[in-house]
């Protein structure tokens, strides 16, 4: 090659998009012989342009009509991209990535649909590799010394600016930057901070939550125990939520006792012969029942006091008896024996009590009986609608709201405590939107705290598993995102100043005056709307107790023997 062909190349390999209408006859020659030579299954649409400096080593490619790989780019495992797609100079994409059409990735970005996992048990070089892989939407504009890594998903229109690390999916439109990278506006106009785009600044609701907690605490304070708000009686649900909220916005114990104060307090509580705790006052479930039944206060502090210990570093000191002893017969017998035709949240909350007992014994060294964790997930896998993804049946009277909250209590305890993959994902996103617009139980003034929480979290539950991870597009994530906004634009302003937020708008549950439950589980709540939305790292919190978005603490090894 002469040095003038030598100097087009050159000029090509770093301005691609000149290719199609300068190249001379026999530059076209050299490019298509240049794409043949990449070897490994590939494909090149019309007009493409692979340059003479670029390392291109796939397993496996599909460059879309009118797209470039320009200089010293560097490309390996599974690259599918659309039409008018560009990897400037000195991109790298390895992994398993898909671009939309029309996506412009900047000079030095690094696209990683790859990982290495980091055990404890061997070197870093000796880990083995993992990918989710990494999917753009169309007409997205990555610019220059970007890094997206593994697992992540950028919605269609997205603009990410120059330098920014993005680790967690952004919503179509969206404008980001910074590291880790956060939404700063909606390229439609609309800033971070104003209706259309969840209605206000989350930061600075949870800068203001964390700011009044301690006020909000020593407000339910008698001076002995914990109340739900001044007026009302002292309740081991209170005490939890207490924990709860110091936890996740103060990241220590309630300071009205230390940490060993409120172990010793909370542990005492607990039946060492059931291994159920009573309410204050209150006696146990029948023991000749194993003190399972019903839905009262003992099922649900298996549950609250549990994680109010375990956030603070203790466990129960007991087993629960009732799940420790009960043989897989038993335990089915009692499952189809649950009220699924017209109690189906019944039906779910018992689930849920059940197997967070279960996980609890094995916390604290107790295995269940033989086949019983099996039993549970077998039963209920066998049972799940496939045409809602749900268990039990809704009526005229209330519609699906039966279902869908039972479906987020048993979930709750069952797959999500234990990290196991939920039937149907597909359907239970249509069967919880369409119960989202019921105007029963979400019109005006009919907002509470359980039924908002029981759609965002199996939203949240099944988003995840589907792969299309949070704020990003995928199974019907406009419907997703509008209705994530709606929830928080109508719920952040219900916030009371050195009180927190009242359970309902209006008399549900602890109703609508502000105290230790509805600000516990709003908090929660207002985690799975914004990280659905992809804007959950604005709130600086996290939910670690009941309504935890990780599978609980439990090794998944000490599981396997009847999870596998």
């Amino acid at each position: 090659m002469d040095p003038h062909e030598r100097q087009a190349v050159r000029h090509f390999d770093h301005c691609p998009w000149l290719f199609a209408g300068d190249a001379t006859q026999a530059q076209r020659l050299a490019q298509r012989e240049r794409q043949q030579a990449v070897g490994g299954d590939t494909e090149f649409g019309e007009r493409c342009y692979v340059a003479d400096s670029a390392a291109v080593f796939p397993d496996r490619l599909r460059l879309g009509d009118d797209s470039y790989i320009a200089a010293h780019a560097y490309v390996t495992g599974e690259l599918t991209t659309g039409t008018d797609c560009t990897l400037n100079p000195f991109t790298t994409v390895r992994g398993t990535v898909t671009l939309g059409d029309g996506v412009r990735i900047g000079a030095h970005t690094s696209i990683l649909g790859f990982n290495h996992t980091m055990a404890p048990d061997r070197p870093v070089f000796q880990q083995p590799l993992t990918s989710r892989g990494i999917k753009v939407g169309d007409d997205v504009w990555i610019g220059s010394n970007v890094v997206v890594v593994d697992g992540v998903t950028i919605g269609d229109h997205c603009v990410v600016g120059a330098g920014a690390v993005v680790t967690r999916d952004l919503p179509a439109w969206t404008v980001a930057a910074g590291n880790p990278a956060r939404p700063i506006r909606d390229r439609r106009g609309r800033p971070a901070g104003t209706p259309g785009n969840a209605g206000m600044d989350l930061t600075r609701f949870a800068d203001t939550a964390r700011a009044q907690a301690a006020d909000i605490l020593a407000r339910s304070w008698d001076g002995d125990r914990y109340v739900d708000r001044p007026g009302a009686a002292p309740t081991m649900r209170a005490h939890c939520d207490a924990v709860e909220i110091a936890d996740l916005l103060l990241g220590c114990a309630p300071p009205q006792w230390d940490a060993e104060e409120h172990i010793q307090r909370l542990s005492a509580a607990q039946d060492p012969v059931s291994g159920l705790v009573p309410e204050f006052g209150e006696p146990l479930p029948n023991e000749a029942d194993d003190g399972l039944t019903g839905s009262g206060a003992a099922l649900y502090h298996i549950l609250s006091v549990g994680y109010a210990l375990d956030l603070l570093d203790a466990s129960f000191p007991h087993p629960v008896r009732g799940v420790r002893d009960m043989t897989p017969g038993q335990l089915l017998l009692r499952l189809q024996d649950l009220p699924w035709r017209d109690g189906a949240w019944t039906a779910g909350a018992w689930i849920d009590a059940w197997a967070t007992a279960a996980h609890w014994n094995l916390r604290c060294g107790e295995d269940a009986a033989s086949g019983s964790l099996e039993a549970l997930f077998g039963w209920l896998l066998t049972r799940a609608d496939p045409w809602t993804g749900m268990w039990g049946s809704p009526s005229a009277q209330a519609g699906r709201l039966q279902v869908v909250n039972g479906y987020y209590r048993l979930t709750r305890g069952s797959f999500a405590q234990f990290g196991m993959p939920v039937p149907h994902p597909e359907r239970v996103v249509d069967t919880v939107l369409a119960h989202a617009h019921d105007a029963r139980h979400f019109g005006p003034g009919r907002l509470n705290a359980c039924n908002v929480l029981d759609v965002a979290h199996p939203l949240w539950l099944c988003s995840r598993q589907l792969g299309t991870g949070t704020g990003g597009d995928g199974c019907r994530s406009a419907d997703i995102h509008a209705w994530a906004e709606r929830q928080l634009t109508a719920v952040l302003p219900t916030w009371h100043d050195g009180e927190g937020f009242g359970f309902a708008t209006g008399p549900v549950g602890p109703g609508p005056r502000p105290g230790l439950q509805g600000t516990e589980m709003w908090l929660a709540i207002v985690w799975y709307l914004a990280d659905l939305l992809g804007r959950s790292d604005e709130l600086g919190y996290r939910p670690r107790g009941v309504h935890r978005p990780e599978p609980a603490g439990a090794d998944r090894n000490a599981l396997a023997p009847w999870l596998s």
